[in-house]
């Protein structure tokens, strides 16, 4: 089941959203106010989120609220990897959502946060632990980053990649289970907590790990699932085949499902990152995923009451 809805992935940082096309974001805020509308157009259900920002930072926030984007959406998003990519202790989580609490009304889910296992495994074990401690009834939904390692021969989704140093390596050992199918020790530590503190797993196209993701989220006893629905993949030969078996397998589970990524044909730097010439194309495409995977249900007429 869909339960919420994500509108883009970490849009303030350069990897998922070009800032040379849009320096101020407001092209973004349109994408925001635009899909906003037509999600809760097709089902007021469904929560709508911001996407999730990484870096953490207020400043950007309120950016978004001039452009009007809060006024669409039901809560906020952030994402935080302190032992890996971030300038700040694992820690300091609480007061990294105490910064944007302070600046918004709105609830503030944590949509990603991980700790991999590059340097050693064990750390991962640690970061699990912690992170449960620190976020776990501190926030309304937490999703752990990520179940399975990203295959080196897949590539990271980044923009810089080897210009990264030995950062860029760090996206291949986020998963608790390793690329060959072996868990770490990382999946036991988490298991304890896998009810409270979601899952955040990627899935591409035509991806041959959902059957697997799916068999180990119901073994931990996951219950809240973030993923992703590309507007770029919806190009792709036998897009919405695939689309279906995705949200077919993950029925079960209550899903928070993020759109983005521009197709090349529809953003002016011909990237997956650049924001869209027309931001009401991709707010078709939200209202189009949103009516075929979670659509309103109609409630019955009420009798009325005769003396």
């Amino acid at each position: 089941m869909i339960e919420a809805a994500m509108i883009w992935n970490e849009p303030n940082n350069k990897s998922h959203w070009d800032p040379a096309h849009d320096p101020d974001w407001s092209r973004y805020g349109e994408c925001v106010r635009l899909a906003g509308s037509a999600i809760a157009a097709v089902n007021p259900g469904v929560t709508r989120v911001l996407g999730g920002m990484s870096p953490i930072d207020p400043l950007w926030l309120q950016q978004m609220q001039g452009h009007g984007a809060l006024d669409h959406v039901d809560a906020v998003a952030v994402h935080g990897f302190p032992l890996d990519w971030n300038l700040w202790q694992i820690g300091e989580w609480p007061a990294k959502v105490a910064e944007i609490e302070a600046v918004t009304d709105k609830p503030v889910w944590v949509t990603e946060v991980g700790v991999g296992s590059f340097g050693a495994e064990e750390v991962q074990v640690f970061g699990v632990e912690k992170t449960a401690e620190l976020l776990v009834g501190r926030v309304p939904r937490i999703f752990w980053y990520s179940l399975f390692d990203l295959p080196q021969e897949w590539g990271a989704t980044t923009r810089h990649r080897e210009a990264e140093g030995s950062s860029y390596y760090r996206h291949f050992y986020m998963g608790l289970i390793r690329a060959d199918g072996t868990p770490k020790p990382g999946l036991a530590a988490y298991e304890p907590h896998a009810a409270d503190m979601g899952l955040m797993q990627w899935f591409h196209y035509q991806d041959p790990r959902l059957d697997d993701a799916v068999a180990w989220m119901k073994r931990l006893g996951v219950r809240h699932l973030r993923t992703g629905l590309s507007w770029a993949d919806s190009f792709r030969p036998n897009a919405l085949d695939w689309f279906d078996r995705q949200m077919e397998a993950l029925a079960e589970f209550d899903t928070t499902v993020t759109f983005c990524f521009t197709p090349e044909h529809l953003g002016p730097g011909a990237h997956h990152t650049s924001p869209p010439h027309d931001p009401q194309q991709f707010a078709d495409f939200c209202a189009w995923m949103i009516d075929r995977y979670a659509p309103a249900v109609a409630q019955p007429a009420t009798a009325e009451l005769t003396a």
